[in-house]
């Protein structure tokens, strides 16, 4: 009988672990931790395992999201459970949280898990709200939504920070800041997605609108307009059809929704901009933030007029509006790499 090659269990079950991580994004949680710890000033060693706990958290996480929407790319490559599968994906993300968790508890100190804990709690119900109402084919209202931000997105965050400052000598409670920050980035993700030329090749064209998102301009413009219910029918074909999609977005620059979100965008940036001041400022964070502003008015944005053609054309016919293209947003990330 023919002898079975051993195998390293732990290796194995990492494969599609390992796989993604092979194609590193921005690393924005890193730098994250990295522009708080100006001010918090945690101790190296235990700022190295916390930067670690949350790498692995957010990549794990990312392995999961992919199953949950039925991405096809993941950072310019396949979705980790296109190339290893399902099972193998999804297991080995649940093994990475609990490694995670393993490195917190050899830190010795008990508040660290209720920490991670309650944040991986409250990301799993902002997780869980997002694909309920996408399944359900029901639109939040926007304060619905901006509530399932802070948890969704804000928790790997305030996990970051919070662990930050139980380790620090400091007294100084930052976490408004880190949820103002967190809905922010993810307002700002959600436009980009369906505005920059840099995340189509990424990710996709309208990546959202094809998993069926409702993500903030898609709210907004269905609650700016909620006796047409033709935005809500695109999301639930979960379409790649691509003038389908400019179909969308044609709908949702009647409603105005791509200015509002910027508009949006810039009150919260003033408010980040506040609270770094006062806390004596800083220059991580500061840095960070001109480097992530978007402005309509900027030279990074051009004016155009679309219309429809009014048979195979583009847009779908009857819809004709002026609004913003972002043309400058493979630029700006670039940038933002130094930072974030």
């Amino acid at each position: 009988m023919a002898s079975v090659a051993s195998v390293n269990a732990s290796e194995a079950v990492l494969q599609p672990f390992n796989y993604l991580l092979a194609s590193p994004g921005k690393s924005f949680r890193t730098k994250f931790i990295q522009a708080f710890d100006y001010w918090l000033q945690v101790p190296k060693a235990d700022l190295k395992i916390i930067t670690n706990v949350v790498d692995k958290l957010h990549t794990a996480s990312l392995l999961i999201d992919d199953i949950e929407d039925d991405s096809e790319i993941r950072r310019g490559i396949p979705a980790a459970h296109k190339v290893h599968g399902i099972p193998a994906t999804l297991n080995s993300a649940n093994y990475v949280y609990f490694l995670a968790l393993q490195d917190i508890v050899r830190m010795n100190k008990s508040d660290l898990v209720t920490v991670f804990t309650e944040e991986l709690i409250a990301l799993h119900e902002g997780q869980g709200m997002d694909i309920y109402w996408r399944d359900n084919s029901t639109c939040p209202s926007e304060n619905e939504y901006l509530a399932m931000v802070a948890n969704k997105t804000g928790g790997l965050l305030r996990l970051a920070v919070k662990m930050m400052q139980h380790c620090s000598d400091s007294n100084v409670d930052y976490i408004d800041l880190v949820n103002n920050f967190g809905v922010y980035f993810q307002v700002r993700d959600d436009f980009m997605n369906l505005r920059s030329a840099e995340y189509s090749d990424k990710k996709g064209f309208c990546e959202d609108i094809e998993e069926g998102k409702f993500s903030f301009p898609v709210v907004h413009s269905i609650n700016e307009n909620p006796k047409d219910h033709r935005l809500v029918d695109i999301l639930k074909e979960k379409t790649n059809d691509t003038k389908i999609k400019r179909e969308a977005l044609a709908i949702m620059a009647k409603t105005d929704s791509f200015n509002y979100t910027l508009e949006y965008l810039n009150q919260r940036e003033n408010e980040i901009r506040a609270s770094i001041q006062e806390f004596d400022g800083n220059p991580l964070l500061e840095k960070a933030m001109d480097m992530l502003h978007l402005d309509a008015n900027s030279s990074s944005f051009n004016t155009i007029e679309e219309e429809a053609s009014g048979n195979t054309g583009s847009l779908s016919s009857g819809y004709h509006y002026s609004t913003v293209l972002y043309t400058g947003a493979a630029t700006l990330i670039l940038l933002s790499n130094k930072i974030w």
